[in-house]
C-alpha cells in the first residue's frame, strides 16, 4: 500500500476564451477536499475576459499559478503546463468544465489501496446534456460508467482495452508525472483545439504498466450540444477524425502493441468516428467517403467481421464503402456480447 496520502497534485487548466465558464471551473478546482494543489492556469492567448479572471483566482489563492503564453493551441497549452508542473500527480480540467468536491481525494485514496506504483488512475465522468439552458441541463452517466468494475490489482490496456472503445476522456484521469516524463509524453501541438487528446490517450493508456479504474463519476464534462457539429466549414475539420484515428492507429502499432481486443476496441472508435462524420457532413460527402475508405482500409478485414462487438450495421458499411461482400449472418457471440452490454449499462 502506498503511504503518501497527501501528494501534490498539479492540475493544468489550458485556456483559450473561456471567460463564461472559467469561474466555475476554478472554483471547483480550488473547493477540492485533497487541498495539496498546484493549479496551472495556461493562458494560450486568450482575447475575451479569461486572464483576467485567472489573475483574480490567483490573487485569491497562492496555490494558482497564472502562465501567460501566445496562442499555440491546445496540445501546446498542455504541454506547457507538464513542463511548469512539480507535483507527483497530474491532472487536466478543460475550462468549461467542472469537478465534484472529492475527485482528488477519492482517486488518490483508490490508487494508495495498491502495493504497485501507479501509473494512470481513471475513472468515468458525467456527460452535461442540455448545459446552454439551465432549466433542462441534465447530467448523465458516460457509458464507461458501471461497464467495468473497480480495479482490485493494477492492469495494462492488453488486459482492459475498453478505453480505447469510447470518448477519449483524458481529463477524467491522474497520471503520475514521472511516468509522464520517463515516457516523454507530450501533446501533439495542432493549432486551435486540434483533437490533440486522441494521441495523448493512445500514448499514455498503452504505455501504462499499472492503470487502476475507479468506477465512479466526479468529472462534468459540457458535451457538444444537439446540432452544433452539423455541416462543419472547411475540408480539414471535415476529415478531422479520420486524420487523427489513423494517428493513434500509427502509434498503436508503433508502441508494438497487436492484442487484437486492443485492435478491436479502438476499431470500435474508428466506427464511432465514421458514423460521426457522415451524420454531421453527410454520408454522400466526397470527403467523408474518402475519409471511412482511408480507416477501414487500415482496418484487419477478418478482425472487423468475425468481432462480436461490431453491429452487423457497421460490418455491412464496412463492407460497402471497401467493396467488399457482404455476408450476413447469426452470430451468437454477438447475441451474447448485446446481453451482456445491456446488462452493465442497467446496474
Amino acid at each position: 500500500m502506498q503511504t503518501d496520502a497527501q501528494p501534490l497534485v498539479s492540475v493544468i487548466v489550458p485556456t483559450y476564451n473561456t471567460e463564461k465558464f472559467l469561474d466555475q471551473c476554478l472554483e471547483s478546482i480550488r473547493a477540492q477536499t485533497h487541498r495539496n494543489l498546484e493549479v496551472l492556469c495556461i493562458n494560450d492567448g486568450s482575447t475575451d475576459g479569461s486572464l483576467d479572471i485567472m489573475k483574480r483566482h490567483a490573487a485569491q489563492d497562492a496555490r494558482v499559478r497564472v502562465i501567460d503564453k501566445e496562442n499555440g493551441g491546445y496540445g501546446a497549452g498542455c504541454n506547457r503546463g507538464i513542463d511548469e508542473a512539480t507535483g507527483e500527480w497530474l491532472a487536466i480540467v478543460e475550462p468549461d468544465d467542472w469537478i465534484d468536491p472529492t475527485m482528488f481525494e477519492e482517486m488518490l485514496a483508490f490508487a494508495a489501496r495498491f502495493d504497485e506504483r501507479i501509473d494512470l488512475i481513471k475513472t468515468p465522468w458525467w456527460d452535461l446534456k442540455d448545459w446552454n439552458d439551465p432549466a433542462k441541463m441534465k447530467a448523465y452517466p458516460s457509458l464507461l460508467t458501471g461497464h467495468i468494475a473497480a480495479s482490485r490489482r493494477p492492469f495494462t490496456v492488453c488486459e482492459n482495452p475498453e478505453f480505447l472503445a469510447y470518448h477519449p476522456s483524458i481529463w477524467s484521469a491522474l497520471y503520475r508525472r514521472d511516468f509522464i516524463l520517463e515516457r516523454q509524453i507530450r501533446f501533439p501541438e495542432y493549432p486551435g483545439a486540434g483533437w490533440a487528446d486522441n494521441p495523448f490517450l493512445i500514448d499514455t493508456v498503452c504505455q501504462a504498466q499499472t492503470m487502476v479504474y475507479y468506477d465512479r463519476p466526479f468529472y462534468r464534462y459540457r458535451a457538444d450540444l444537439p446540432g452544433s457539429t452539423l455541416n462543419h466549414a472547411t475540408p480539414e475539420l471535415v476529415t478531422r477524425p479520420f486524420d487523427r484515428w489513423l494517428t493513434m492507429l500509427d502509434r498503436v502499432e508503433e508502441l508494438g502493441v497487436a492484442e487484437p481486443r486492443v485492435l478491436e476496441a479502438l476499431y470500435m472508435r474508428g466506427f464511432t468516428y465514421v458514423d460521426g462524420a457522415m451524420f454531421d457532413d453527410g454520408a454522400d460527402n466526397p470527403l467523408v467517403l474518402e475519409g471511412a475508405r482511408r480507416v477501414f482500409g487500415r482496418m484487419d478485414q477478418q478482425l472487423v467481421l468475425s468481432s462480436a462487438r461490431i453491429s452487423g450495421r457497421r460490418k455491412k458499411l464496412f463492407c460497402r464503402i471497401l467493396g467488399v461482400a457482404y455476408q450476413p449472418s447469426i452470430d451468437p457471440m454477438r447475441l451474447a456480447y448485446v446481453a451482456q452490454d445491456a446488462v452493465s449499462y442497467m446496474r
